[in-house]
């Protein structure tokens, strides 16, 4: 029994071993922000802004054809009626001391049914319609933009884990040179007649407590990172998603004139765009409110129906038995609000929102403008940086190969070796790190513009 036992665990062991195993899943960065946008609760939440706006036009529509239409009923048990005269049922009327038979009892249904349809306006109703159209368009307009700024937000988490990766990199590599400049200033200490600086070996060694510390913050980012990517992407346990390159690079899109993105600003931005629709709109909601001053003819329809069976129905026209009888009526009408105090002050109050939306188009632009242009030099300086900090790295490397081949002779100086390393690795962490600030630079410029994210990443 325990032979069978011990080779069903050997059997199966690895199968089970293989199915605890993660699958690694490279993702592309339209791959990426397109599965996040899809995934985000809060595009689902902005886009029933959109829902109400379009639900809001439909209401406004349906108030074009009959706006009231009710039907009411009334039910009930009530007593017949009996008269000690020979009159005929139908003139029961005539008889001064009719009265209620207790003896006989029905049910009683009565029905009503109201109707108007409005004829003519003046546009009121047209323009409401216009108006609402309008809002729909800037609730589409502002869910745009809103999903513009959640592109930028999942770039720029991509990139993190770019810089990231890159970061772990380089610390692997680091601390193979560290330890390496470990191994020579032992080897010097050994030596005989060694002139190894006993402070340059405590600076080193401070050097070394710091690296590690910053080591353990990149580390500890990079597993942050990679909890928010599975949060994002909604991975599931067996699943780890990556980059589909972990190389940091900048942009390939080139940095064109400021002119460039004001003029594709005032084209593509989609807070313009929202804002000219609620500038319709209001423009449209002020024409109903004005047309709201003048009478508005309608078609009604009125109908009432009650049927009693112990309740006979009166012949004669001018007198009704309310349990039972049927009657009709259809003519035309018109309704003017008298109230003329209150709509001068909703016609009022609709040109102050009309040129409240224009201004608003103005300080729009106006602030598009200036963010445009802080985005613009953020962009140009960090390119520089990027620039400067590569041309900087390249004599650092070239240094830091000098004090390595002096090292190796005999002729160099340790200190002079751990500055050209420390400065080295700086150098190259600061590249990764002004490469990631560029990048979301120039993202942040294209969002400013207007333009789609993805341009940024295409070579032209």
């Amino acid at each position: 029994m325990n032979k069978i036992i011990f080779f069903t665990i050997v059997l199966f062991l690895p199968v089970w071993a293989f199915g605890q195993t993660q699958d690694t899943v490279k993702i592309s960065l339209q791959d990426f922000i397109k599965q996040g946008m899809e995934n985000s609760g809060q595009v689902k939440y902005e886009k029933q802004k959109v829902n109400l706006a379009e639900n809001q036009v439909e209401q406004v529509r349906a108030q074009r054809f009959l706006p009231k239409f009710e039907l009411n009923t009334q039910h009930g048990v009530v007593p017949g009626v009996e008269s000690n005269t020979s009159l005929p049922k139908d003139e029961y009327y005539l008889d001064p001391n009719l009265k209620n038979d207790w003896n006989n009892w029905a049910v009683y249904t009565r029905a009503d049914i109201t109707a108007i349809q409005p004829i003519f306006s003046w546009g009121a109703l047209k323009n409401a319609v216009k108006a609402a159209k309008s809002a729909a368009v800037a609730a589409q307009a502002q869910f745009k933009g809103e999903k513009a700024d959640l592109k930028i937000r999942l770039f720029d988490l991509y990139q993190s884990y770019k810089l990231t990766s890159e970061l772990l990199s380089l610390l692997e590599e680091a601390e193979g040179k560290i330890q390496d400049i470990q191994d020579r200033i032992d080897k010097k200490k050994n030596e005989k007649g060694s002139d190894v600086d006993e402070s340059d070996i405590y600076k080193f060694k401070v050097y070394k407590s710091e690296f590690e510390m910053k080591a353990a913050e990149v580390r500890q980012n990079a597993k942050t990172t990679q909890k928010i990517w599975n949060y994002v992407l909604q991975a599931k346990d067996s699943t780890v998603y990556v980059p589909d390159s972990y190389y940091l690079d900048p942009v390939p899109q080139k940095l064109k004139q400021l002119d460039y993105y004001r003029m594709n600003a005032m084209s593509n931005r989609s807070e313009i765009a929202a804002i000219q629709a609620g500038i319709n709109a209001a423009q449209y909601g002020l024409k109903a409110t004005k047309m709201k001053n003048y009478p508005t003819f309608f078609l009604g329809l009125t109908g009432s129906y009650a049927n009693t069976p112990n309740r006979p129905r009166q012949s004669n026209p001018f007198i009704i038995n309310s349990t039972n009888y049927a009657s009709a009526a259809v003519g035309f009408g018109i309704r003017q609000n008298l109230d003329f105090l209150s709509m001068e002050a909703d016609v009022n109050k609709s040109k102050i929102q009309y040129q409240q939306a224009k201004y608003l188009k103005d300080a729009a632009v106006d602030g598009i403008f200036l963010d445009i242009s802080n985005a613009y030099k953020d962009a140009a300086l960090s390119k520089v940086k990027v620039d400067k900090t590569n041309e900087a790295l390249v004599t650092s490397k070239k240094w830091l190969r000098q004090e390595q081949l002096d090292s190796d002779f005999g002729i160099g100086d340790t200190k002079d070796l751990i500055d050209a390393m420390k400065k080295e690795l700086e150098l190259r962490v600061q590249l990764k790190r002004q490469t990631f600030e560029y990048n979301k630079d120039m993202a942040k410029l294209y969002r400013k513009a207007g333009l789609p994210i993805m341009e940024i990443v295409n070579k032209k």
